[in-house]
């Protein structure tokens, strides 16, 4: 295979690099996939089977990618589209997910072969995508507050080593919290009396069923936070790497395993963002050209985490519910305050954007379609009348 002799100091940055990357990407959200499938009334082997399944294809995306274009392409799931599962999902079962799952992952493909619906996806401006996403995320910080009174010697030790790694070294602030967080539940005693289970974990197969509510309230901005937040910046992160991202092949990839996984549980694959900066820079290989071949040990690193899921989604969830609320507003603290200066980065948009950040926020249902849906047209036709009448002015 061309390209494969790499030396045994290559092989080292390139597992290393995959290991952090898999560390850094599963840690980080994990329990915010467990709170999105617990939303849906996921049963304890569908949480496994949903979190085992995203691990695999996240593994073989990842590697057919990369293998097929020579460059670092590496997938992840979704952490804004999880988010907005575990706040838009009331009164939405765990069926009508899935259906909503699929079509999401169809959007997803149909993007990349229609080249219309590209461009308008590409043009809903960008303020607004960030509001949205802002909108889904604040709940979860909002909640440590309420965590710290009401675990204090447990959450604000988080919080304090949370924030002073961010200050030298913010990639690893989130495992390392994940892990203080169960070391201190174990040494304290408090998980729960079940825990924990260990064996490989088993793919759990459920028949989706198509609500049109649901896919309103749900699908549509799970394509749509997903594309804004992951996509767009994982396609920026491999060209500020130096290489030209295959965006067709990467969508419809994506797409269409996203829309095969989704009666075991995955709500979403797509391009990596965070993580892919760990595996596309001279740390992973000083040689760009071989750098794909970072593609071999993320995908036997994630295989395994894959089979071990239920493991982790069995340690993790016997938390106490205060940890679980504080891990999870700390991991999503950095995507909401990005999201927060993107959409406050126009001040000609930034009435528009704040009205979609409030209908989101709010949580409101109509018409049995949830709040992310509603939050986006509000600020869309704001949007709208606001350049009309600008255009209009002699």
């Amino acid at each position: 295979m061309s390209g494969v002799a790499v030396s045994r100091g290559g092989w080292f940055g390139l597992i290393s690099s995959a290991a952090t990357a898999v560390v850094v990407g599963f840690a980080s959200t994990i329990l915010l996939i467990m709170q999105a499938a617990q939303a849906v009334g996921a049963t304890p082997a569908q949480q496994a089977s949903w979190a085992a399944v995203l691990c695999f294809g996240m593994a073989l995306t990842s590697f057919y990618l990369s293998w097929a274009h020579k460059m670092p392409i590496i997938t992840a799931w979704s952490t804004p589209g999880a988010a907005l599962i575990a706040t838009s999902a009331t009164g939405i079962t765990y069926e009508q997910a899935l259906g909503a799952f699929v079509v999401a992952g169809l959007l997803m493909g149909l993007t990349a072969l229609i080249k219309p619906l590209a461009r308008a996806i590409a043009q809903i401006p960008a303020p607004l995508a960030a509001a949205m996403l802002a909108g889904v995320l604040l709940k979860y910080s909002l909640g440590v507050p309420a965590a710290a009174l009401s675990m204090p010697l447990y959450v604000l030790p988080l919080i304090i080593v949370f924030f002073g790694l961010r200050l030298s070294y913010p990639l690893f602030a989130v495992p390392v919290v994940v892990v203080l967080g169960v070391a201190m539940a174990g040494f304290a005693g408090t998980f729960a009396g079940d825990c924990c289970e260990v064996g490989f974990t088993r793919l759990v197969w459920t028949t989706p069923q198509f609500d049109g509510a649901t896919i309103l309230s749900l699908g549509v901005p799970l394509f749509l936070v997903t594309m804004a937040s992951q996509n767009l910046p994982g396609f920026a992160v491999l060209r500020a790497a130096g290489y030209e991202p295959p965006v067709t092949s990467c969508l419809l990839t994506t797409g269409l395993a996203s829309m095969a996984m989704a009666p075991f549980g995955s709500h979403a694959v797509n391009m990596a963002a965070i993580t892919a900066s760990l595996v596309t820079g001279p740390e992973a290989h000083p040689d760009p050209d071989k750098r794909w071949l970072v593609a071999w040990p993320y995908l036997v690193l994630y295989a395994a985490v894959g089979l071990a899921a239920a493991l982790f989604v069995s340690v993790l969830g016997s938390l106490p519910a205060a940890l679980i609320t504080t891990i999870a507003g700390l991991a999503l603290f950095s995507p909401l305050m990005g999201s927060v200066v993107a959409m406050l980065k126009e001040p000609r948009d930034i009435e528009s954007a704040l009205i979609t950040f409030l209908v989101t926020a709010s949580g409101i249902t109509f018409f049995s379609v949830g709040s992310a849906f509603w939050g986006l047209v509000a600020g869309l036709v704001l949007f709208g009348a606001r350049h009309f009448l600008v255009t209009k002015k002699p």
